[in-house]
């Protein structure tokens, strides 16, 4: 039998060099972004109680969550899925601040499944969280530094979808449904599924009014979705009326700060129904089937930690970031190539150089390969008892 011990599991990926020297630069640049918005960054492990981990995401996170028994405690254990739970728990249980926080985060994620997310499962999550403030203003601070992201990873023809998951659950709420029901419109719905949506809303039998409202919820989508909500969602009540003015002073502040930027609605759309609790939003491009970067507002997720605090947050996947867009370049020069000579004069060379950034390469004696097989284009040589870079 053959054996292929160098194989990966499906899904799990490494990055080699260049590529990961690439993702890390984008990595850098980044966090830094994020400081110059007031981020502060945290790591938080990789493994914890499976408790913490699926705390507050209405189980949306368990089927992707790898478990595992904790051989000191004999508690379960899982590995992260997401590191959006564990940064509302940081927020709500470590630092416990009063006013807003802003954090910020990059890591490996590990999941059970791809999804259409990352298309890998192990994804490397990049992405900020603001705990503690409630108004439109914050969830335009997120969006606004979700589309800086982008564009510091130089991904053009960037879309936004928007839309209100309390646009459903006051529709849900006023039709007096059922757990079982709304989840069951929750998931055809998601399928644009009409003909199933009317199916159910007739076996519901709803008022006329409720199950064609529903109706209306599947085919409220385009860039004047807003303008026929209001009309078609008339009578849905003020609960459904405030997402909708939210969604609308949300978009009108995006394009005041963002001219130009891209907008659509999609008032049926309700990615993180379980655990959102407002707005959410994603990201696209033209020929790409699946967001490349996501969020939303999530209210409730830190009440089991002790404090229930305003939250909203994006995240997004940073090798799918640099494989769309890049991201930003070196400085444009390459390595250099130090000869295997004992050379006082040689190692003040090298020290200046790896002093101004540069990347020096130390030959070793007898070894196979040179400059250009050790990915350096100048060589240090000596020109009348000076060492200098020379082209190789």
């Amino acid at each position: 039998m053959e054996h292929r011990h160098w194989l990966l599991p499906d899904g799990i990926d490494e990055v080699l060099p260049p590529r990961a020297q690439a993702l890390e630069r984008l990595r850098r640049t980044l966090l830094d972004l994020y400081r110059g918005w007031g981020y502060e960054l945290v790591f938080p492990p990789f493994v914890e109680y499976l408790e913490s981990l699926l705390t507050g995401t209405g189980g949306d996170l368990d089927l992707q969550t790898f478990k595992l028994t904790d051989q000191v405690s004999g508690r379960s254990l899982g590995v992260r899925a997401d590191i959006t739970p564990q940064a509302a728990r940081i927020d709500a249980h470590q630092l416990g601040r009063e006013g807003p926080t802003r954090l910020c985060y990059s890591g490996t994620v590990l999941r059970t499944r791809n999804d259409d997310f990352a298309g890998s499962r192990s994804p490397q999550q990049v992405g900020a969280e603001l705990y503690g403030y409630g108004g439109v203003e914050a969830d335009l601070e997120i969006l606004s530094l979700m589309l800086e992201t982008l564009d510091r990873a130089e991904i053009a023809d960037v879309y936004l979808d928007l839309g209100h998951v309390g646009i459903f659950r006051g529709l849900a709420r006023r039709a007096g449904l059922a757990p079982r029901q709304e989840i069951a419109l929750f998931d055809v719905l998601q399928r644009k599924a009409v003909a199933e949506l009317e199916s159910l809303v007739s076996g519901y039998g709803l008022p006329a009014g409720d199950g064609r409202m529903f109706l209306e919820l599947a085919e409220l989508s385009g860039d004047d979705a807003l303008d026929r909500a209001a009309v078609r969602l008339a009578a849905a009540g003020p609960e459904v009326h405030e997402a909708i003015d939210k969604l609308r002073r949300l978009a009108e502040n995006l394009l005041r700060q963002r001219p130009g930027t891209s907008l659509h609605f999609d008032l049926g759309e309700l990615r993180g129904y379980h655990y959102h609790t407002g707005v959410v939003f994603a990201a696209y491009v033209p020929g790409i089937g699946q967001e490349i970067a996501r969020g939303g507002r999530y209210d409730d997720i830190g009440r089991v930690f002790g404090r229930s605090r305003p939250a909203v947050g994006f995240s997004a996947d940073l090798k799918q970031l640099l494989a769309l867009g890049g991201g930003p370049g070196g400085d444009g020069r390459g390595a250099v190539f130090a000869p295997a000579l004992d050379d006082a004069g040689l190692q003040r060379a090298v020290d200046r150089l790896r002093a101004e950034g540069r990347v020096v390469v130390r030959a070793f004696p007898g070894q196979q390969g040179g400059a250009a097989e050790m990915g350096c284009d100048e060589v240090l040589v000596s020109r009348d008892g000076e060492w200098m870079t020379e082209a190789v």
